[in-house]
């Protein structure tokens, strides 16, 4: 055999060799690859403020994760950490209510990182009085005590925005006239036949209010008592026993969170909102997520934190209002509902 034959066989050895480590590296990676998802539930409403768990579906970034991450749509806020009592879903996002912190104090749920809120600067929730009550003198929000204002149920988020607005300008809840109506088409319809002073609504429908003719803005509660409006929770039971899950979870919401906020939340110098980066796309995802039109989302896209940081002084101010008002156990400590382990706060 001449040296020559020998290289030969020696290099075809290392070629097959190498090959087949190759081939190995590659049966292997294509394992990992098909493990199928970890199945997960979150749910939400069909608001522009699920912006950030819409956005982290449609760019899969659930999936980068290890996750198949189904969307269960709710219609109103206490529905939602009811689900998650029940384990009919994983994980809630959805605004704060006195029924919320009920179910926290029996230990069923737990705030794990922030949702959307009221803030300077975003006009998501309006306060709008009819023509009759304006020309009356309902002028400013300050002006509502003694008057009577549409809400959906006691304990609903426009409840404690009444409450907060009460606590600015020095009176109570019990100053006004609170006229619960189940949902915002019947506080509408109550707005516009006159059976009310004065309503809050979310930024679409005051702007078709105020478009029709039907009533006058007097301000926006971002401006006049920001404050924490939604949060991400789930059962401490799936913190307890399922927390790679609720890690993988979280890292998915931060990233969709901080695209979100640059593409809606910048502002220029002189304090205008601008479009950033991914603006017209995040836009379409919300729009096809909340059947709406772009513009009209467009037009009531709330601030969110880049890196889901709760407004922990609001919750303890929450907690301690619904307390007030005889809707919450006041054994409750108001630290207990929060695990912000995850978020890294």
């Amino acid at each position: 055999m001449t040296a020559a034959t020998t290289v030969a066989r020696l290099t075809r050895r290392a070629v097959i060799a190498t090959a087949g480590a190759a081939f190995a590296a590659g049966t292997l990676m294509s394992a990992a690859l098909a493990q199928p998802l970890e199945k997960a539930t979150v749910g939400a409403l069909a608001l522009s403020s699920s912006g950030p768990i819409f956005i982290a579906k449609a760019k899969g970034y659930f999936e980068k994760e290890g996750l198949d991450v189904e969307l269960k749509m709710f219609t109103s806020a206490q529905q939602v950490p009811v689900a998650v009592t029940s384990g009919d879903v994983d994980f809630g996002v959805t605004g704060l209510t006195a029924g919320f912190y009920n179910l926290a104090s029996k230990g069923a749920v737990t705030i794990i990182a922030a949702q959307s809120r009221d803030e300077p600067g975003f006009p998501l929730s309006a306060y709008m009085a009819t023509n009759a009550a304006f020309e009356a003198g309902l002028k400013t929000p300050a002006d509502l005590k003694g008057k009577r204002i549409a809400i959906t149920t006691v304990g609903s988020t426009f409840h404690y925005m009444i409450g907060l607005l009460a606590q600015k300008h020095g009176f109570t809840v019990k100053d006004v006239t609170m006229v619960p109506l189940q949902d915002v088409p019947k506080m509408v319809a109550a707005f516009k036949g006159g059976q009310v002073d004065a309503i809050i609504a979310p930024s679409t429908v005051s702007r078709q209010l105020a478009t029709d003719g039907a009533g006058k803005i007097l301000g926006w509660v971002g401006d006049e008592t920001p404050w924490q409006l939604g949060a991400l929770f789930t059962a401490p039971k799936t913190m307890k026993d399922r927390r790679p899950l609720v890690e993988k979870f979280v890292r998915a919401y931060k990233t969709a969170l901080a695209e979100y906020h640059a593409a809606f939340n910048g502002k220029d110098a002189s304090g205008a909102l601008v479009k950033g980066p991914g603006y017209d796309e995040l836009l379409g995802i919300i729009a096809d997520a909340t059947k709406q039109k772009p513009e009209i989302v467009a037009a009531g896209l709330p601030y969110v934190d880049p890196q889901a940081r709760l407004l922990v002084d609001d919750i303890v101010n929450q907690v301690k209002f619904w307390q007030s008002e005889g809707q919450v156990d006041k054994a409750l400590d108001p630290k207990s509902v929060m695990d912000l382990s995850v978020a890294g706060e």
